[in-house]
């Protein structure tokens, strides 16, 4: 994991249920399952959970030279750079961006067949 967008998302959720008077208690841990849930209780919750992040943002998310590095070093040789992540696309597009790397990275929905997976920082900055 890069990065951790889940205490963002679990401050938004928080706020959002206490704002909108609505129970979110029972909300799914995956966060693709939890937005179907959203879409009922709270109709038009993407921009609001927006908002909330970009306020919130820079307490939690910090670029890391390393990483940035990594990245466009990766970027610059021809490779391919794909963000995967259960988090809504709102929220994980803002957490590369506080990285410093959206511009190299390109967020999808899931892996594809074949890609390789890099899930934690010590394993980016291995690979060639």
């Amino acid at each position: 994991m890069l990065v951790d967008t889940g205490p963002l998302w679990r401050d938004w959720l928080e706020d959002a249920a206490r704002r909108a008077r609505v129970s979110l208690d029972d909300l799914p841990e995956d966060r693709s399952a939890a937005a179907a849930v959203l879409d009922e209780r709270l109709g038009d919750w993407r921009p609001l959970l927006e908002r909330f992040a970009a306020d919130r943002a820079p307490l939690h998310f910090r670029p890391r030279a390393d990483v940035g590095k990594a990245v466009r070093r990766l970027h610059a040789a021809g490779t391919h750079i794909n963000a995967y992540s259960d988090a809504p696309p709102e929220l994980a597009g803002l957490a590369l961006q506080h990285l410093g790397i959206a511009r190299h990275v390109e967020l999808v929905a899931e892996p594809a067949p074949g890609d390789e997976i890099v899930d934690s920082r010590a394993q980016l900055l291995g690979l060639k």
